[in-house]
């Protein structure tokens, strides 16, 4: 099989990660490079170690490079400020981006939901880490009524949110809420992270409350365990819980529904769990596992896709 040619701008805990997993796992992905700023980083003497181009010169320095001119994807796993300048320089030449950082210039992209619509379009956003694991059951329940309201909270281990995370938690909130509504397709949507402080650190959790119009319960429960399957196609270490709850509000119970009003119908209580692979990254940090699984995900789709 001839493999495409991609690169990593970022070498740091993502981007490491990421490499070893389209070194180990991927099977239509080839690197070509991993690009960074800091000579001294793990990352770039990893991937140095394993005879992958490098860069320590950032992508200025990987462009002079003869890989550059084969290489078809590039992951951005850098910064959002640094990701406007990586687009700028590399969209000219026509290469695909896959965003893993807060910058959004192209649209919010969950593989196992809206890749299709996104074929042709050269920077896809992976939205959050809480993002790629809650969108799904959303979109899942979704498909069967219509979601007037979704709110989700993220729990992550305090040891896996590194500076970035932690400067960026009201981004985090908001960037996952809009996905909810315009990839999940619910009306209305609040987002939620907690920083869980325990040692030693759990995995991540992921709770997920929708309210639908009124429908059978039986077939949101079989939605929502189809959609998980899929997910883990790319994500082994995904899984719910427990059995999907479920709430029915009548005539005699209604619901209120923050900027919505009282409500009749049906609210779905969807618990998960992320454990991460361990590829580069411990387990516990599922909630950075997931979107770099989500980016290779994203990256063999595209391939597959437009093959």
């Amino acid at each position: 099989m001839i493999k495409t040619n991609c690169a990593i701008i970022g070498s740091g805990n993502i981007g490491t990660d990421l490499m070893l997993k389209i070194v180990n796992t991927s099977e239509v992905l080839n690197l070509t490079g991993v690009i960074g700023i800091d000579p001294e980083s793990e990352g770039l003497a990893m991937a140095q170690s394993l005879n992958i181009p490098i860069s320590s010169e950032g992508l200025q320095g990987f462009m002079e490079m003869p890989e550059y001119n084969d290489t078809q994807i590039f992951f951005d796993a850098t910064s959002a400020g640094a990701h406007k300048a990586h687009h700028e320089l590399i969209s000219k030449d026509g290469k695909q981006m896959i965003d893993l950082t807060p910058a959004a210039i192209g649209p919010y992209c969950v593989p196992v939901v809206n890749l299709p619509e996104h074929l042709q379009e050269k920077n896809v956003n992976m939205v959050t880490c809480g993002g790629q694991a809650t969108i799904p059951m959303v979109a899942a329940v979704n498909q069967i009524s219509s979601v007037r309201y979704a709110e989700i909270v993220s729990s992550v281990s305090s040891k896996s949110a590194g500076p970035g995370t932690r400067a960026n938690i009201d981004e985090f909130t908001q960037t996952t809420a809009l996905g909810l509504e315009k990839v999940g397709g619910a009306d209305r949507a609040k987002a939620i992270i907690v920083l869980n402080p325990a040692d030693p650190p759990l995995l991540m959790r992921n709770t997920v409350f929708t309210l639908c119009d009124p429908v059978d319960q039986q077939l949101v429960k079989e939605s929502v365990e189809m959609m998980v399957a899929k997910v883990q196609n790319y994500v082994p270490g995904y899984r719910l819980k427990q059995e999907v709850q479920f709430e029915r509000f009548g005539s005699n119970n209604l619901c209120s529904i923050p900027g919505y009003g009282e409500f009749e119908g049906l609210k779905a209580s969807i618990f998960l769990e992320v454990e991460g692979a361990g590829h580069y990254l411990p387990k516990y940090a599922g909630n950075l596992d997931i979107m770099t699984s989500a980016a290779m995900g994203t990256a063999e789709e595209l391939i597959k896709l437009n093959s």
